[in-house]
């Protein structure tokens, strides 16, 4: 992408998202717009497809609803998504997960990430203070 592209699209990216990967199983809050409200609805899923780039980078999360397989498409820089919260790495060896879309129970579980990959960023704990000695 050319540098004059994404210094145009700089203002409207987002830097508060977590580094996503296939495989993440993930909760996307999206903001929901019903009338004159909005609410925060979690869409929880495995990320199983990355596209794009810049501003048009989207993921698809997908997950299984009463027996059935619900898809998900979002666009990474959207005003919708609220946040993005990575429950659990995923370790696998393609680029598109496509293939979890014949799996259905069980068989849908993708290997876990152990190690340094697998730490998935927390807020920064709150500093406890240390007790004091009587004398």
């Amino acid at each position: 992408m050319s540098s004059r592209i994404r210094s145009f699209e700089a203002p409207w990216t987002r830097q508060d998202l977590p580094p996503l990967a296939i495989g993440d199983s993930v909760d996307v809050a999206v903001r929901i717009t019903e009338g004159e409200k909005q609410r925060i609805q979690t869409f929880s899923g495995t990320v199983i497809k990355m596209r794009g780039a810049g501003l048009g980078r989207t993921f698809t999360v997908r997950r299984i609803v009463a027996g059935e397989g619900v898809e998900r498409i979002f666009p990474m820089h959207s005003p919708v998504v609220e946040g993005v919260q990575i429950n659990r790495r995923g370790r696998v060896r393609r680029a598109k997960l496509y293939y979890l879309r014949d799996r259905v129970g069980k068989r849908t579980k993708l290997r876990e990430v152990l190690g340094r990959r697998g730490q998935i960023e927390q807020a920064p704990a709150r500093a406890v203070p240390e007790p004091v000695e009587a004398s």
